[in-house]
This record gives structure tokens, sequence and C-alpha cells, in this order.
């Protein structure tokens, strides 16, 4: 059986094996990934390949190998912003290598997620990126002893055929509080995410350990629950100015929600960052276009999706992977400014007090 088809359905490997001075296991082992070879070799094997337009045949492969060349990637929400930005890091990551993800969405429900991960194996995929898992770390350990799997965003116990990348949620919500609380700002508001969130728990701690360090009070009436999407954030900053008017800073803890809270404000005719300063958390590609541009917490998203595709490789491989926190950084933009220059805001009439 030939292992190979091309445009013209002619050429075999054998023959792109002779094109580039070598044998036909080595040209199997490149386009598998597994060769270790000399430079000048693997650039004579990508000549010929290119010059024959010689393409692989995916199911001949897999029945040689028992591998089928596949990653099963589970994220939460397909049509997420946040998502779509590793997704993109994970595909142009696996590109390299050969191999070929397969995107699933979970809905942030356990069981689908279980559900999902379990028809990804049955596919046979090669191993699994998990964006975000909701279930629980025995279930993940389970599965990973059918293929390798990495996790971002949780912190999990590294195994042969797992592996972890924590995101330090904690510190970049502490640093984005700490930056309102540096510019004069003491009644701070918070849109938190949903309340069984990983992400959203410790983004709430690192707000209130933040305010704790200042010396401020927490205030309840300053924190509402919303669900990470533009209309979300909307309702929360409605219900935040009917129920705290003396707040003058909003911390939302994603770019999506403090989209909608923008919203609110410019309908109500409170200026920002003039009357009420506004920070988010992911910085999304779009943020920088936002009016006015938003101050966010950068999480390297593209980044992150290329540590994980490159991460999965490694461990089909057999090698060890360590994958280090991803250190957040904030970006300070114009939806921020101090609060000691700032007139009093009168919001139920929306004037500004003389």
């Amino acid at each position: 059986m030939n292992d190979s088809v091309s445009r013209t359905g002619n050429v075999t490997l054998e023959e792109i094996a002779r094109a580039a001075g070598v044998s036909p296991s080595t040209v199997s082992r490149i386009l598998n990934g597994t060769a270790r070879v000399s430079d000048a070799k693997q650039q004579a094997v990508e000549k010929a390949i290119a010059e024959f337009q010689y393409q692989p045949n995916v199911l001949a492969r897999s029945l040689a190998s028992g591998r089928t060349h596949t990653i099963g990637v589970l994220t939460q929400a397909i049509a997420s912003p946040f998502y779509g930005e590793w997704l993109r890091g994970i595909e142009d990551t696996l590109r390299e290598p050969g191999l070929t993800p397969l995107f699933v969405s979970s809905h942030w429900s356990p069981e689908e997620e279980a559900a999902r991960l379990e028809q990804l194996l049955a596919r046979r995929v090669d191993g699994v990126i998990v964006l975000h898992g909701q279930i629980s770390e025995d279930l993940l350990v389970r599965y990973s002893a059918r293929a390798p799997l990495v996790v971002l965003g949780r912190s999990l116990a590294p195994r042969a055929s797992l592996a972890c990348l924590p995101i330090d949620n904690e510190a970049g919500a502490r640093d984005a509080t700490e930056h309102l609380l540096g510019l004069g700002h003491r009644h701070i508001a918070f849109v938190a995410g949903p309340p069984d969130h990983g992400d959203s728990i410790e983004r709430l701690v690192g707000y209130r350990s933040a305010l704790a360090d200042a010396g401020v009070a927490f205030d309840e009436s300053l924190v509402v629950q919303a669900d990470f999407t533009e209309a979300g954030g909307f309702r929360a900053m409605e219900r935040l100015l009917d129920a705290a008017p003396h707040l003058t800073a909003v911390f939302c803890s994603n770019d999506q929600m403090a989209y909608g809270a923008r919203l609110v404000l410019y309908r109500r005719g409170i200026r920002v960052p003039e009357d009420v300063s506004l920070v988010g958390f992911d910085d999304l590609p779009t943020s920088v276009y936002m009016t006015p541009p938003l101050t966010t917490v950068r999480q390297p998203t593209y980044e992150i999706g290329c540590l994980a595709a490159r991460a999965v490789v490694q461990l089909i491989r057999g090698e060890t992977v360590t994958m280090d926190p991803i250190p957040l950084t904030l970006e300070v933009r114009e939806t921020t400014q101090s609060c000691a220059a700032r007139p009093a805001l009168d919001r139920a009439s929306n004037t500004v007090a003389g």
C-alpha cells in the first residue's frame, strides 16, 4: 500500500525518498514528526515534498503508525473571542508537526465536558488539550491514562501523561485593583464572573486582597455577580449604579463584561474615565479599539495556546513537560485616571456638581 497521495495521485513516498537522497523510512519519520535527522536531510525532504506537491495519505499513516495525527481540543465556548485566541495559537502550532485539531465545546457543563472527552477519545485522538476544565482532577487523571492530556487554567499534580498550565488570576486582579487604589479610588466596584468558576473566584480573591492590603473595607454593595458576557456586564453595571451611586471605579473580571459596562455608562451620560474609571481582564484584541481604549490585565492567550500545543506534542513523544505559570501584565490605557481631580457626580440627575 502506498503511504501517500498527491494532487495527481501518482507520487509515492519512495519517489520522495529518492529525490531527497534518503530512505523511505526517514521520510515517513519526518512526516510523523518522530525523526531525529540532520538539518540537511530535513531540508532535502521538505524541498522534495514541495516540488512534488506531495500530500500524505492520513488514513494509511494512521493504519501504519497506530496514530490518527489529530489532537482533541475541548473549549468551554467556541464562539468566545477569549477562547478564539487560544484556539488560534493551538492550531498554528500544531500545523508544523502535521497534527490536526478537533475543536469541541462543553458550555461550562461538567457532564457535557466528560461526554465530549469520551467522544474525542473514542476517535482515538493522539492527545487532548482542555481549556479551563470543570471536571474533577481524578477524572482528568483517568482520561490521561488513555491519551496525553494538557489542561490550561488549572493547577494539577503533574504526571507522565498529564501537564497543566495555571493562570495567576489572583495576582492579575490584585494588580488591577492596586492600580485603581494608586489613583486614589476607594469606592471600587467589582463585576465578578460565575460563582462556581475558578477564574472568577481567584479574581475576586485578588480584588479583596488588594483592598485589605490598602486598609480599604470590603463593601458587598460594590460587588455584583455576572456571567462573563457583554450582556451580563451590561446588567451588572445597571445594578451597581442603582445600588452604589458613590462608586468611582469599576473592575470587571473580563473584557467582555467591561464592554457591556461601558455601554451602560455611556447611555447614562457618565464619562469614562472623567467620572468613572473602568478596568477589564484578558486584553482581548478588540480592547485597544474600545472608546476610550480599555485598561486591562493582559493574558497572552495566543502564546498560551502555542505553549499548550507544544506541550501535548512533547507528551505524545514521551518527553518530560514543565509548564511554568504565565505572568500577567497590566496594560494601562485611557479608561482610568486619578480620582483626586474628579468632580463629584450626581448620578440621579447625571450632572456634575459645581
